[in-house]
């Protein structure tokens, strides 16, 4: 099994190498545009690298199979670390559209911006600078995003497949992001019913697949795979990818701020309506319930309150369904590897890879 910190540490260098050139060729845009860069470097700092870890086991496990002695190359790297920029770009719109202050115990990009109109002595609305800002800042990290990946794959046999599978990942997540939104709003004229299967929905565009499941089948499309192993990886990688996004949900009402770095309850003053909020409204009758919708999305949620809610969550048996749920999630993807056509070291860094991605505080 490679060493826990390759993969991080290969794509850090694969970074800098990118940034460096980013910030020579970016030179004729003047000092401010060089901070407007340097903002968007500050937030490839941190994470857990969990896409580009990944893409790498989805290479070695089809790589590896062919070939035991098979070496990452340039392109496999700057495939990792163009999906980790596009991860910051994602947190960086998520947080303005949440309204969220931090991100890994540091301020959200947004609020940093904000900070340094400030800090500069700037005229004008130094909160609208920031957000306004904060959009382009995320748009830029898409754009370098693209330019790493196309760059790493533009002599590369499989260029074709990575880029197909690269422009699904995109597609998939920004209509993920719309319906979550919008599910913020539409829950309201839809049957309470139907509230679990449309968050489900949100879970698999927004999360699941660009998550898990398509860094694995880009990593393993980069490595030639044939159809027998990309379905498996896909078997594994959607399943897995619904655990990790129904954990974080979890995490998002019932984390620890210390750990997570976000506040305690942030999901419930955000008003997500994630499948957690959809089985407690299924089990509560009308008056618990319309006190649920009263309170659910109000910033302005005290500790108290938030104590309330949790309560009321765990209590109506959402919080153990939902654990439930993370568990045969879970054991459907490890199902999925059992006589698959991988490389046998590659699948047991994937099952790690599983339980730490489903198993977690932060």
């Amino acid at each position: 099994m490679p060493s826990p910190s390759l993969v991080p540490d290969a794509v850090a260098e694969r970074l800098e190498l990118f940034l460096g050139r980013m910030r020579s060729e970016s030179a004729e845009y003047g000092a401010d545009a060089i901070s407007f860069l340097d903002a968007a470097a500050g937030t490839l700092v941190g994470g857990k690298r969990l896409r580009a870890r990944f893409c790498h086991s989805g290479w070695s496990s089809v790589a590896r199979f062919h070939d035991r002695n098979a070496v990452e190359g340039e392109a496999l790297w700057d495939l990792c670390a163009a999906l980790e920029i596009f991860q910051s770009a994602a947190l960086v719109h998520d947080d303005l559209i949440d309204n969220s202050d931090t991100r890994r115990g540091r301020p959200a990009a947004h609020r940093a911006l904000q900070s340094a109109h400030l800090e500069a002595g700037w005229t004008g609305d130094a909160d609208s600078f920031g957000r306004a800002s904060a959009i382009l800042l995320g748009d830029l990290l898409v754009a370098w995003s693209d330019d790493l990946m196309e760059a790493g794959v533009a002599d590369h046999p499989q260029a074709a497949i990575v880029r197909a599978e690269y422009s699904r990942m995109r597609r998939d997540v920004t209509t993920g992001q719309f319906l979550d939104i919008a599910e913020e709003s539409a829950w309201s004229v839809n049957p309470g019913a139907t509230h679990a299967e449309r968050a489900l929905r949100v879970v698999s565009l927004k999360s699941a697949r660009y998550s898990i499941e398509q860094p694995l089948l880009l990593g393993a499309s980069l490595a030639g795979a044939d159809a027998d192993q990309l379905a498996a990886l896909r078997r594994f990688g959607h399943p897995l990818g619904m655990a990790f996004q129904l954990r974080d949900d979890v995490l998002g009402v019932f984390g620890d701020a210390a750990v997570t770095g976000k506040p305690a309850g942030d999901d419930l003053r955000e008003g997500k309506r994630t499948v957690l909020i959809a089985l407690t409204r299924e089990a509560l009758d009308a008056s618990p319930r319309n006190l649920l919708d009263e309170l659910l999305g109000d910033a302005a949620l005290t500790d108290g309150q938030v104590s309330s809610l949790q309560a009321t969550i765990a209590g109506s048996g959402a919080l153990d369904r939902v654990e439930g749920m993370i568990a045969d999630y879970a054991r459907e993807a490890d199902r999925a590897l059992s006589g698959a056509r991988l490389d046998n070291a590659a699948v047991s860094e994937l099952r790690d890879l599983a339980r730490a991605a489903t198993v977690r505080s932060a």
